[in-house]
């Protein structure tokens, strides 16, 4: 998949701008992914980093993935992009650290993993899915071997 120029890419992203919402080019590289690997699927998989693989467990059920920030956050590490994923109907799970940013800058590596190996479907602006091949490699995945990695995210309530 070629990747355009930085000038190329801020002149296509410029239209979509608003509709994408906050943290629109980081948004818009993950959707550009889902989408090319809908056209032109992946011949040989990467393989998953455990990141990767504990955003897909904790998804299994629902499918249902955010990228989101808290604009409003005072602290700065608060306001990065994080994956955010419905564990049910009334808990979300976020892969994000206030205390260690790196830890969110993982998390969205790995997301961007999932994107490149066609395991996730971008819906609109910051709503994203896991595909029919992420939901089988999810199903696939025992808890022994994330349960490292899920214990880093925090989890809260769908609507807090």
């Amino acid at each position: 998949m070629s990747v355009p120029d930085s000038s190329e890419f801020h002149r296509v992203l410029h239209g979509s701008w608003e509709a994408l919402g906050e943290g629109a080019p980081l948004l818009s590289a993950f959707a550009g992914i889902c989408a090319q690997v809908l056209i032109a699927p992946p011949q040989e998989p990467q393989s998953l980093s455990i990141e990767a693989l504990a955003i897909l467990y904790a998804a299994r059920n629902r499918g249902v993935i955010e990228v989101r920030g808290v604009r409003t956050a005072f602290e700065a590490p608060a306001r990065l992009l994080a994956v955010y994923v419905e564990i049910d109907d009334q808990r979300t799970i976020a892969f994000r650290s206030q205390e260690q940013p790196e830890v969110t800058v993982r998390f969205l590596d790995g997301f961007a993993q999932l994107c490149r190996n066609g395991c996730i479907l971008h819906h609109q602006h910051r709503d994203f899915s896991l595909s029919r091949t992420g939901f089988s490699l999810a199903r696939e995945i025992q808890l022994p071997s994330v349960a490292d990695a899920l214990a880093e995210a925090t989890e809260f309530g769908l609507h807090e």
